[in-house]
């Protein structure tokens, strides 16, 4: 199949370049002006609107096996490519955890029936896993994930020997989730002890706190330093946190990298009042300071990633008071519409947001071939129409868990067209029935 691409912005390498694009099957063949539309089996004009690499986002949550009343691979995919995002790497903390090779290799078999969206699986780590955890292959899988703060599957690594073991022996990325759980016990009976089981919401940022989060955060970087380990720190969500991080060398030569997620950037602890539980993360939303702390980072290269933490729970789920309505929230669909907004309103750039969505992805876990818009790179595109008003809804909410803590929101920028390895996964409002999604390779 060969598809043009005609009269595009193509968004690149700090670069917007009035072009066309040839895709021959599942490649990029040929960018240049002026492509003769006769070479082609179909056309598509995308004059006025942006092209922009397929977002990967590093960090993501479907559900599937054992949590899929909440989503699964399909659904949560579906709304993947729908939202631009064109490879996506999940979290263990599924049922069972993804904590042996049998039960990881489990999660790849099913995506490759059931994924839109090309993915990778973490491998997860806990307190005596280690042996399994040094089988993992670096070539094809993304990394191993360790959770140093209790979440959503509660796979906590609490044990400082087995720590030290996981940084020093295994050369794979090790990308960690970073709260001190001593603290967040301390002010969890504080609060519980003044209001029960039903704390407000609008304290879940005191629990989880800025403290609990650089406590941690402090501990994982001073471990891959004293270790050599490459360490990514998922979700950072504190401006304290932010001088953790360097931005005086190449991403493709740092050792320590940070990963900020959209809702971290968009909202702030005085939304609690209007959303509740439905911005209840791990870690926490925050204040306007530290979300302005994230901002600034985001922009001088301390942290390096914008990723989704994507996590559904059903609405009934998240309705319970405080202390039982579980942590996460769905995000997939929408993150790449909700950074735009934030370009359109002066925050950032588009070449950044391409930078931090698509490059750098790519860079940080070394993936093969994607990630830029590059002649004999895989073809994952996006299509943006950046002049396209609309509000998100339960009407064109994808996720299996029907909400978002977005609706309601008007957006000022749509996507058309997903491309999944030359594929049209996505076009104008419809998911095509094919499932195209490959395999992330890494070069290592």
């Amino acid at each position: 199949m060969r598809i043009l691409i005609k009269n595009a912005r193509i968004v690149n390498e700090n670069v917007i370049l009035e072009s066309d694009l040839l895709i021959v099957d599942d490649v990029i063949h040929k960018i240049e002006k002026d492509i003769d539309a006769g070479t082609a089996d179909r056309v598509i004009d995308a004059e006025g609107k942006y092209l922009l690499p397929g977002v990967i986002d590093d960090q993501v949550h479907f559900r599937e096996p054992g949590l899929t009343h909440k989503g699964d691979i399909e659904s949560e995919s579906r709304a993947a490519v729908a939202g631009g995002v064109t490879s996506y790497i999940e979290q263990p903390n599924t049922v069972p955890n993804a904590v042996t090779q049998d039960l990881l290799e489990d999660k790849y078999q099913i995506a490759a029936q059931k994924s839109f969206a090309n993915y990778s699986f973490m491998m997860g780590g806990t307190n005596d896993n280690l042996d399994e955890v040094l089988k993992t292959n670096p070539r094809n899988v993304a990394g191993i994930k360790l959770f140093l703060g209790s979440s959503t599957g509660n796979m906590l690594v609490d044990n400082p020997e087995t720590l030290e073991n996981i940084f020093s022996k295994t050369k794979m990325l090790i990308a960690v989730h970073c709260e001190d759980e001593a603290t967040i016990k301390v002010n969890t009976q504080r609060y519980l002890e003044e209001y029960g089981e039903d704390i407000p919401v609008k304290l879940h940022h005191l629990i989880r706190s800025e403290e609990a989060c650089y406590i941690s955060s402090s501990k994982a970087v001073e471990l891959a330093e004293k270790t050599g380990a490459r360490l990514h720190v998922f979700h950072v969500s504190t401006a304290k946190e932010t001088g953790l991080f360097r931005n005086d060398i190449p991403l493709k030569d740092k050792k320590i990298t940070a990963e900020v997620c959209v809702h971290h950037l968009t909202f702030t602890d005085l939304d609690y009042d209007t959303k509740g539980t439905l911005i209840k993360w791990n870690p926490a939303v925050k204040t306007q300071q530290n979300k302005d702390g994230l901002w600034r980072a985001l922009l001088d290269d301390r942290i390096d990633v914008i990723a989704t933490d994507h996590a559904p729970h059903t609405w009934e789920e998240k309705q319970n008071v405080y202390t039982k309505a579980p942590s996460g929230g769905p995000l997939v669909q929408h993150a790449l519409p909700v950074m735009i907004e934030h370009f359109k309103n002066g925050k950032i750039s588009i070449e950044k947001i391409v930078e931090k969505m698509c490059h750098n992805p790519a860079i940080l876990f070394q993936i093969e071939k994607r990630g830029f818009i590059r002649e004999g790179y895989k073809a994952d595109l996006v299509l943006v129409d950046d002049n396209s008003e609309w509000t998100v809804s339960k009407d064109n909410i994808l996720y299996k868990c029907g909400w978002s803590p977005l609706e309601g929101m008007t957006l000022h920028a749509e996507v058309t067209h997903t491309f999944v390895n030359g594929n049209v996964a996505y076009e104008n409002g419809e998911v095509k029935a094919e499932k195209f999604g490959e395999r992330l390779l890494f070069n290592r």
